[in-house]
């Protein structure tokens, strides 16, 4: 069997959920079954300009192929102006103002279309639903095609360009029931055949440090935020809430957020930013972490959050976010919060009280033991792509679409 994802970045340098979850699957599939897999993707690694930094070409990463293509546009001014307009009502916009964002958000890759259309995989999976790729991909494909939506309850899900995405789907594999419930009730695809899958979980790669050594913070006591240092993640509100928390609760505790930065926070001694660290130093702060902490409200299944209950860390998660609260509420490994009070209140216990911490930490490592480790997944989800493939291609598809600014 050979699948084709088709993806905005790829590659182990890509901190992003649904970068990640594609470039797992992919080779997982590669090194557990045997498969063939292969990537189509940019040159890009920064998600907002889009800039060409890897090189263009085919290559093989970890037994998948990998061929990339330059973007010719990546976000300018126009986008957030028009952003700004849309995201009021996205889902009272007209076709041609949600065809303008898609082609303004990026990676504009018409190269990346052309080679997608004339892959000779088996299915094509693409992944997620939000980009340039994938909306005009999975019109053009004719191959069965598998959309894996990593969808958030966001202003851009609304606009219109996304039914044909859902549409022309033949099958769609989901992260997390809530996940499902979110489309299901926007989009018709009820029908569609589609699955609810998750993702695997690594076993940790720690380097042996101490996570205060990494974080230049001796034995300081901190919790620990990973992922992209965003407003839009949650990052900001996190740093605030944690400064006000240190405000009525002074000592020694400290918050590091680690991951790429594209957010300004307060210049304080109890912030430590790292930006992108290496996957041994990244194992070994959130071991020593008393507390992980994931603030965004946007996930669709969130790594992170499974990560720290690798390490028996317990979480705090944005009560907001319907897929992370699913996590916390199956697992019983985490608490949440949907307010500055119930923040202070949910961290002040967990800190205080270190039998707490070790009960839900223990809870989490559980669930990730029973649920997500990759050998079942991959098996369910070889299933699910064979069935994919023995259907053939029954969504309609528009063979000769022109993507906008082609």
């Amino acid at each position: 069997m050979r699948v084709a994802f088709v993806t905005p970045r790829y590659g182990p340098e890509v901190m992003g959920g649904a970068e990640t979850a594609a470039r797992q699957l992919a080779e997982h599939l590669v090194s557990l079954l045997g498969w063939e897999a292969e990537a189509y993707s940019t040159c890009a690694l920064d998600h907002i300009t889009w800039e060409n930094v890897l090189p263009a070409g085919d290559s093989e990463l970890n037994g998948v192929a990998v061929h990339r293509f330059p973007s010719v546009g990546g976000r300018t001014v126009g986008f957030y102006a028009l952003d700004g307009r849309l995201r009021v009502a996205p889902a009272a916009a007209t076709r041609r103002q949600a065809e303008r964002w898609v082609h303004l958000n990026g990676p504009v890759v018409p190269d990346l279309l052309d080679a997608v259309a004339e892959a000779e995989a088996d299915v094509v999976a693409f992944y997620p639903y939000l980009h340039y790729p994938v909306v005009w991909g999975i019109q053009r494909v004719d191959r069965p095609a598998i959309l894996h939506p990593a969808a958030h309850d966001e202003p851009a899900f609304y606009l219109p360009v996304f039914r044909d995405t859902y549409g022309r789907a033949d099958a769609i594999c989901y992260h997390t029931v809530a996940e499902r419930r979110l489309v299901q009730r926007v989009h018709r695809v009820a029908d569609t055949f589609q699955m609810v899958l998750g993702l695997g979980v690594a076993e940790a790669t720690p380097g042996g440090r101490a996570g205060g050594e990494v974080l230049g913070i001796g034995d300081r006591p901190y919790v620990v935020s990973v992922g992209r240092v965003d407003e839009h993640k949650g990052s900001t509100m996190l740093a605030s809430f944690f400064l006000e928390y240190k405000k009525r609760h002074p000592g020694p505790l400290a918050l590091a957020l680690v991951g790429p930065v594209s957010a300004e926070l307060p210049d304080d001694p109890d912030l430590v930013v790292t930006g992108v660290v290496d996957e041994a130093d990244k194992w070994d702060i959130v071991r020593d972490a008393m507390v992980a902490v994931s603030p965004s409200a946007l996930e669709s299944f969130s790594l992170v959050v499974l990560e720290a209950w690798v390490e028996r860390v317990p979480v705090v998660i944005n009560g907001t976010c319907d897929p992370t609260r699913e996590h916390c509420e199956r697992s019983g490994g985490g608490l949440w919060f949907s307010s500055y009070a119930e923040f202070e209140a949910v961290l002040e216990k967990l800190v205080g009280d270190a039998d707490l911490r070790r009960r839900l930490g223990e809870r989490g490592r559980a669930y990730v033991d029973r649920y997500y480790q990759w050998p079942v997944l991959i098996e369910r989800y070889a299933r699910f792509v064979e069935a994919v493939a023995a259907r053939g291609r029954t969504a309609p598809r528009r063979p000769g679409v022109l993507a906008p600014g082609r």
